[in-house]
């Protein structure tokens, strides 16, 4: 197949996919990818900021946006165990609903972090909001609560000293949790209507703060979601639970799996890529590269392409068929937020609030370098040709006009 042909594909797959809704963590497809218009390139407190609201807590997770609304969740408090999910009109800004509830389980996370760490995740018609305190609430889009699980009354001894930061993924009718750490490690899918638990999987002791990711389409009959863990990667029935192929390796804890139409990108031994043909039953090594390791950001795909964002700041570009690195770019500072994309346009935003957009091509190119003079460690997202971004106190929309 030609590499034209490849990104043809890519491009359609993404297109089924991605729409103008950004679902959950890294976008609807799970590769920070949009195909709407690029928002701006540049912005200042005069211009292309179409509105900045305030938010009423803290916050390590990214927005969400479905239906021309956009949700973010934060936590407050001296303990943070108030909970808030909150719903904002995407022309004004305005503030729609607020939704506020009381943490069940250990609210303990390091100052950097907070317990509203997961972002949010959506079918379309419900919010799905987690928090490090393994609370899962489920809204209906104008903020109707329709179920919620205090999943540490079942297993009191699950979280860690740091916090939980895992988001949410939906995969058909379930929605798939995974909390991993010391004490009582496991995954889970629940059902999206009832909030019944469907299966429950036991996972190794160890913290991890990894986010569970769908495979595209169907397998044997079944949709598909993947487990990363500190020991390798598992493939999941997402309506039963069942363990479908295991791939062993020393994985990252911090920068989740990504995956293309029929391509693994597993931050193991730097970054292995796996290859799942559509009549194999578990994947085959393709190539790893210690030279495109991502951490913390994860793995980002656009066509025929795979972009990494390292501890210092280096974004590395590399070929998807070969695994040769192909260029390199400093945009600086620590990134725990993962870039997105659209267009040829990345939009990289460093702990600092210190953003860089770089043009994409046969080599990287900052375009520009704008300043949100916040902490930002949440993936922000892209809908319509406007930018999402939320700090601890501010929510804002990046988006071209006065």
């Amino acid at each position: 197949m030609s590499r034209s042909t490849s990104c043809l594909f890519a491009a359609l797959f993404v297109a089924l996919f991605c729409g103008a809704d950004w679902l959950q963590f890294r976008g609807t497809n799970g590769a920070s990818l949009s195909l709407d218009a690029a928002p701006p390139d540049s912005w200042s407190d005069t211009d292309n900021v179409a509105w900045k609201s305030d938010l009423p807590g803290r916050g390590a997770s990214g927005p969400i946006v479905v239906s021309g609304r956009t949700y973010v969740t934060c936590s407050s408090g001296v303990k943070q165990d108030h909970l808030h999910v909150l719903c904002f009109d995407n022309k004004t800004g305005d503030e729609v609903w607020h939704r506020e509830f009381w943490a069940t389980g250990r609210t303990l996370t390091h100052p950097f972090s907070a317990v509203a760490a997961p972002t949010p995740a959506s079918d379309g018609e419900r919010i799905f909001a987690f928090f490090s305190s393994n609370d899962l609430a489920c809204l209906d889009l104008d903020g109707n609560l329709q179920w919620y699980r205090g999943l540490a009354f079942d297993y009191p001894k699950a979280g860690n000293d740091i916090g939980m930061a895992s988001s949410p993924v939906v995969v058909g009718e379930t929605v798939v949790v995974q909390i991993e750490n010391q004490g009582d490690s496991f995954a889970a899918g629940i059902d999206t209507t009832t909030g019944e638990t469907r299966w429950r999987v036991a996972r190794e002791h160890r913290a991890n703060w990894v986010s569970p990711i769908g495979m595209p389409g169907v397998r044997e009959g079944s949709r598909v979601v993947l487990l990363q863990g500190a020991s390798g990667l598992t493939a999941h029935d997402a309506m039963t639970g069942d363990e479908l192929w295991r791939y062993d390796a020393p994985c990252s804890t911090t920068p989740s799996v990504a995956v293309s139409e029929d391509h693994i990108f597993l931050p193991a031994n730097g970054l292995t890529v796996l290859k799942l043909a559509s009549d194999a039953t578990v994947p085959s090594l393709v190539w790893d590269s210690s030279q495109l390791s991502p951490s913390p950001a994860s793995p980002i795909i656009v066509g025929d392409r795979v972009y990494t964002m390292n501890n210092s700041g280096v974004l590395s570009c590399g070929d998807i068929a070969t695994g040769k690195r192909l260029w390199q770019l400093r945009v600086g500072g620590r990134h725990w937020s993962t870039p997105v994309v659209a267009g040829d346009r990345m939009y990289c935003i460093n702990s600092d609030g210190a953003a860089k957009v770089v043009q994409l091509g046969t080599k990287g190119t900052v375009l520009s370098s704008n300043e949100f003079s916040e902490e930002i460690k949440g993936s922000a997202a892209i809908s319509e040709g406007a930018l999402y971004v939320r700090s601890d106190k501010h929510l804002w929309k990046i988006a071209s006009g006065p």
